[in-house]
């Protein structure tokens, strides 16, 4: 690419306020081509396609240097297709989180990304294939791949890395079982209200853990707030289980790094044949938790099946009976524990790391 004195970015994401999972890949992403480009001494502009300015939220839940600079502008679902043509045509690159619409581009290069394998998102007949004439996909994991693949839409993979400030140094760890994930009951859910019941259960049934807590960290959306509300009446008035809606970057890489365990039950009871997009895509909290020294136990499917089923099958589990026995077992055996938890440590750093993710990014350039 010939260089120039400014290269334009821009975003538009109708999920953007989710500001979950997918929307930290999505930053990093455009973390990754800013610090590329100005490597090159190349500057960049950056501007998300969003009705307010909500920097600050952003900032209170990411810490990248691209967002500092950020720029809004009206989202596009809100032009005329015109006016939609005459703004893309300012940008070198474009990247759009699909809700299942599909528009034309003027921009230089441009980027569907890809977080959710829902079928219903990729329709494409005649009209959409003309419009995606000069897009192409990126998958924000393997199982993600797989589904486009199975749909015949091509498609890169761009995984995400987990950032330094995540590794463990050694930290003491607490009788915690932490779980991250957005507080919501719909699409991929986080199941919150099994992980308490299964935590509850597991108190009954083995002292071993009855000093344990259980720590739910997550984003809560003012939408979402009755489904918050719910969660709080089953657990009560029990000490041992906390709460921590929209906790800030910091806190939570504290967090995980005193937690000894880390839950994630997305995708237990469903179909993931069938309905591919309500299990986890790709499964960013469980790599960063155990980057963080966590024995992370995930779900037996979707993204962390796939990165976790040929060398630690230990930690997928199929259902809560599983998984109570397989955290038994772990609890009583130290030597276990530290070989998983070094091992993982290791897997993390080797194949999620700034390298091999800027490597992918280098092929979009």
């Amino acid at each position: 690419m010939k260089k120039t004195k400014l290269v334009k970015i821009g975003l538009y994401n109708p999920f953007l306020d989710t500001l979950g999972g997918g929307e930290k890949h999505i930053f990093l992403i455009i973390n990754g081509l800013c610090e590329i480009f100005s490597e090159k001494k190349i500057n960049v502009k950056v501007i998300f396609f969003w009705q307010k300015n909500i920097l600050k939220k952003i900032l209170e839940r990411f810490d990248f240097s691209f967002i500092k600079n950020i720029e809004f502008f009206t989202p596009l679902n809100q032009l005329s297709t015109i006016e939609t043509l005459k703004v893309l045509k300012q940008f070198d690159y474009f990247f759009y989180v699909t809700d299942g619409s599909y528009f034309f581009s003027t921009a230089k290069k441009n980027y569907i990304f890809s977080m959710i394998p829902d079928k219903k998102l990729y329709q494409m007949n005649f009209l959409n294939k003309l419009k995606l004439l000069n897009y192409q996909f990126i998958s924000n994991s393997r199982y993600t791949s797989f589904w486009l693949n199975q749909w015949k839409i091509k498609n890169i993979v761009i995984e995400p890395y987990i950032e330094e400030k995540f590794y463990y140094q050694n930290e003491k760890k607490e009788k915690i079982i932490l779980s991250v994930g957005r507080f919501f009951p719909h699409l991929h859910s986080k199941n919150q209200q099994k992980i308490i019941n299964t935590f509850l259960n597991l108190k009954k049934t083995n002292k071993l853990f009855s000093s344990y807590q259980l720590v739910l960290a997550g984003g809560l959306k003012d939408e979402d707030k009755n489904y918050f509300k719910s969660l709080k009446k089953i657990v009560k008035n029990d000490q041992s289980i906390i709460f921590l809606p929209n906790i800030k970057t910091n806190k939570l890489i504290n967090l995980y790094k005193k937690s000894k365990y880390f839950w994630h039950f997305t995708g237990l009871g469903v179909n993931e044949n069938k309905n591919p997009e309500m299990v986890e895509h790709f499964g960013i909290a469980s790599l960063e938790a155990m980057v963080a020294g966590c024995l992370t136990f995930c779900h037996n499917s979707g993204g962390p099946k796939i990165i976790l089923k040929n060398k630690f099958s230990e930690f997928l589990f199929n259902n809560e009976d599983d998984l109570i026995k397989k955290m038994i077992f772990i609890e009583k055996n130290l030597s276990l524990q530290n070989k998983l938890k070094n091992k993982a440590i290791l897997m993390v750093k080797n194949n999620f790391n700034y390298k091999n993710f800027k490597n992918k990014i280098n092929l979009i350039l």
